[in-house]
């Protein structure tokens, strides 16, 4: 009798597709959402998405791996946003351009990334115990 295993790269898929749907959320019910989540955890959420985005693209790699890039993407995006070329603005003017470049450089973003990616991370580490 063979027994069938859901690939890590199908599970970390499913992850990016929660995250993403909870982070659209938290956009979109922001009003009816405490003013904490409302304000922090759309951001820790997409960054946690990129960490889990990394995951699907490596996964026969250490989870360092994924951590380590996917907080130097996160802040990699976030210090772009000091730039302000019309072109660029024209880009975050958008609605995927807004989501994923952001709109303006915010310190706080950074810590809401860490947590994010961390979040994740953890408890990607623990569920792989």
């Amino acid at each position: 009798m063979r027994v069938s295993v859901i690939s890590p790269k199908i599970i970390y898929c499913c992850a990016v597709l929660l995250a993403v749907i909870l982070g659209l959320g938290t956009r979109a019910y922001g009003d009816q959402l405490p003013p904490f989540i409302s304000s922090h955890f759309g951001d820790a959420l997409w960054a946690g998405m990129i960490y889990l985005a990394f995951r699907v693209l490596l996964t026969r790699h250490p989870l360092n791996l994924s951590l380590a890039l996917s907080l130097f993407f996160s802040f990699g995006i976030e210090f772009s946003q000091l730039y302000q070329a019309e072109w660029i603005l024209q880009v975050r003017a958008t609605t995927a351009g807004g989501l994923i470049l952001g709109q303006g450089f915010l310190w706080i973003d950074l810590f809401r990334y860490t947590a994010g990616i961390l979040f994740c991370y953890v408890l990607d580490r623990l569920l792989q115990n």
